[in-house]
């Protein structure tokens, strides 16, 4: 069941601390030094800190249409929601195994042998609360300081924020608009040395919307194969596996000969079943060895994550229910993404493509932040404030501030080498109607001008 418009529940924060830029800053009365450096290193995910900016407008009165997060504006299907509900009261709320129930990672192994087409066995299968731990612990695990991460840019935020964290080197794959964001072999080649030892890959893609082709694959794993070092692991976020549009079917790279003995498979329950809250995803390791050591990590890190939702993660993965909660949540989906793509294109300065999965559009907006000066608006910034933001960031926060729109710019999604990239992240997890209401103030917002110029000058919300 679509429920348009809801609420958004995330984490909250004082507007005093809302301008706030990567970590939360140290209030003044601590002393210098008394973080770590490695603190001070990561970032954040800026779908989420842009909440506090949006409760802020809604206190003044405002309502604000919500494209910023991604997490599915449907119900968790009422076959899962009884089976977490039966299992607490069963009294399954004590600790498990940390590697994850058995009934949940022989699901899991059954559902990548047969989507994936190879063999899997539930000691390889690790279970983890929620997609995002698996990313960085697999960058801590497989890399040493100065060990090299290539993942994609614009990418889930995580990939670059985490390599930095950990010391390691972030080698961003920057992907281009002419090329449909998205990449081959050739482009990935020149990246790889001696020093690789984890290659990120996202399809369908967050923020792009992009979907691999199995020409695509084949070219980037016959590159791998022949150049990568033999220690070298790929990590295939998969998370969106379920979410494809116009007959489009997931394809994994470790489907491909020779690729699963070095691929590690990333997914979860946060997307297909709309069950953001439930935190429970999963990673397919090649070896029992590299499981074994993830594990001690989830002891170490989580102990465990809830019984009770991991045997509903095991119903959504067995149940043939959920195809039919899957099946409806895409169609509306694909709606939406060709109402959105359509009325976007009609923005003068505006060009938006047509993704193949997920539920994010990623359109260009160079024309917009030509006609409103927000190149020129951007450089004649004090340096402290210019290095904060980007035009793309402005136009975020002039959309967001005056019109009530919420989006991500160009820069939540890999900020090295997006100097003159013009791009908003638009979620289209959102009611219909409230799309077509953001369509119409992004076609009023493009157009303002004088509006955009006189926000810049008041300089309060900047990034």
């Amino acid at each position: 069941m679509v429920t348009p418009g809801r609420e958004f529940r995330a984490m909250t924060v004082p507007a005093k601390h809302a301008a706030s830029d990567g970590p939360a800053a140290a209030p003044a009365s601590l002393p210098a030094g008394f973080f770590s450096d490695r603190t001070n290193r990561i970032g954040t995910e800026n779908a989420f800190k842009v909440g506090p900016y949006i409760r802020a407008i809604e206190d003044a009165g405002h309502r604000v249409i919500k494209c910023n997060l991604g997490e599915p504006d449907f119900h968790l299907a009422p076959h899962i929601v009884a089976e977490v509900k039966r299992c607490i009261d069963l009294d399954m709320t004590h600790y498990v195994d940390p590697q994850g129930i058995l009934p949940l990672r022989e699901a899991i192994a059954v559902q990548v042998s047969r989507t994936r087409g190879i063999a899997v066995t539930p000691d390889r299968v690790v279970v983890f609360p929620g997609g995002k731990p698996s990313i960085g612990l697999s960058q801590q695990t497989y890399c040493n300081p100065g060990d090299e991460v290539i993942y994609p840019s614009p990418g889930f935020p995580i990939y670059e924020s985490f390599t930095t964290y950990l010391d390691a080197k972030p080698v961003p794959l920057q992907l281009r608009e002419e090329a449909n964001f998205s990449f081959t072999g050739t482009d990935i080649e020149p990246l790889i040395t001696p020093r690789t030892r984890l290659i990120v890959l996202n399809f369908p893609s967050n923020p792009t919307g992009g979907v691999a082709t199995r020409e695509q694959l084949e070219s980037i794993a016959a590159v791998i194969q022949r150049k990568a070092p033999v220690n070298t692991r790929v990590y295939s976020d998969e998370i969106y596996e379920n979410i494809l549009f116009d007959h489009h079917r997931h394809l994994s790279i470790a489907s491909l000969p020779g690729m699963a003995e070095r691929t590690i498979i990333a997914s979860g329950a946060s997307k297909s079943y709309a069950w953001t809250g439930g935190r429970v995803g999963w990673a397919v390791f090649p070896t029992v060895a590299e499981a074994v050591i993830f594990k001690n990590l989830n002891i170490n890190y989580f102990s465990c994550i809830p019984a009770y939702n991991q045997m509903g993660a095991k119903v959504a993965l067995e149940s043939p229910e959920s195809e039919i909660s899957i099946a409806t949540m895409v169609a509306a989906f694909q709606e939406r993404r060709d109402m959105m793509v359509a009325g976007l294109n009609a923005i003068p300065g505006i060009h938006c493509g047509t993704p193949g999965g997920a539920f994010y559009l990623f359109p260009s907006i160079a024309g917009v932040c030509e006609s409103l000066d927000a190149v020129e608006a951007h450089a004649k910034l004090p340096v402290a404030d210019h290095d904060r933001t980007s035009p793309s960031t402005l136009f975020q926060m002039f959309l967001l501030w005056q019109y009530h729109v919420a989006t991500l710019d160009r820069g939540s999604f890999g900020r090295i080498g997006s100097a003159g990239q013009h791009y908003l992240r638009i979620s289209i997890a959102t009611g219909l109607e409230d799309l077509k209401r953001a369509v119409e103030l992004i076609r009023k917002a493009a157009g303002d001008r004088d509006g955009f110029q006189s926000f810049v000058r008041e300089g309060k919300h900047l990034w």
